[in-house]
C-alpha cells in the first residue's frame, strides 16, 4: 500500500550552518513502528537526491514517536553564504512530508494507516 508521510506524521525543520534538521513525528503512537521501519536512511537519501550534497544521519526518538534526520550539505553553505531561496531549511519538513512510503498491505491495515490515492 502507498502511504503519504503527510497522512501519518507531521514534521518540523530548522538549520545550523549548512545542515538542515528534520524531525518527523507520528500522528498516532501506533504509527511510529511503521515510520521507524519504512522511513529509512536510504529512502530519505533517495528522496532528497540532487537537493542536498552531503550525508544524511537518522536518529530514533521512540519516547517521542519521532525520527530526526540531519541533512548535511542541504543549505549551500547556510543562510549568510547561500543564494538559495530558502537557505534556512524551513521548507525541508514540507519536502519530507511529500514522501510516499511503500508499506506491505497487511502491515498497513493492521496499523490502521490511511491509503494514498493519486487520483
Amino acid at each position: 500500500m502507498k502511504v503519504r508521510l503527510l497522512d501519518i506524521a507531521h514534521a518540523r525543520s530548522g538549520d545550523k550552518g549548512d545542515t538542515a534538521n528534520v524531525g518527523v513525528i507520528a500522528l498516532k503512537p501506533e504509527w511510529f513502528p511503521v515510520l521507524a521501519e519504512h522511513l529509512t536512511l536510504d529512502r530519505v537519501i533517495a528522496h532528497f537526491h540532487g537537493v542536498i550534497n552531503g550525508g544524511v544521519e537518522r536518529y530514533e526518538l521512540p519516547n517521542l514517536c519521532a525520527l530526526n534526520f540531519l541533512l548535511h550539505g542541504a543549505l549551500d553553505g547556510g543562510g549568510t553564504l547561500s543564494l538559495k531561496t530558502d537557505a534556512q531549511g524551513k521548507v525541508y519538513s514540507t519536502a519530507m512530508l511529500r514522501l510516499v512510503l511503500d508499506v506491505p498491505d497487511a502491515e498497513a491495515r493492521a496499523a490502521g494507516l490511511p491509503p494514498f490515492s493519486e487520483s
